[in-house]
């Protein structure tokens, strides 16, 4: 049991580092590189719906690695 509680522990923690690199700064740093302008209404407000998908699984995967660790530490 321990072992699958820790693989699932693993992947919720890489997934809540990817989507933590995935969303973007308030400063825009990285999209400078990249050299795309993000200065259109359409741009800004599907930047918008991702940003808010982005934070939303951010916050679930925390939860359940938050979750899945209690859960580890009671167990073992």
């Amino acid at each position: 049991m321990t072992v699958v509680i820790s693989i699932v522990l693993i992947l919720v923690a890489l997934f809540m580092i990817v989507t933590v690199l995935l969303q973007s700064s308030e400063e825009g740093g990285i999209s400078a590189l990249s050299g795309q302008s993000g200065n259109s209404f359409l741009a800004k407000s599907k930047n918008k719906t991702l940003e808010a998908k982005l934070a939303l699984g951010t916050k679930i995967a925390a939860a359940v690695f938050i979750v899945l660790s209690l859960l580890m530490l009671v167990i073992k």
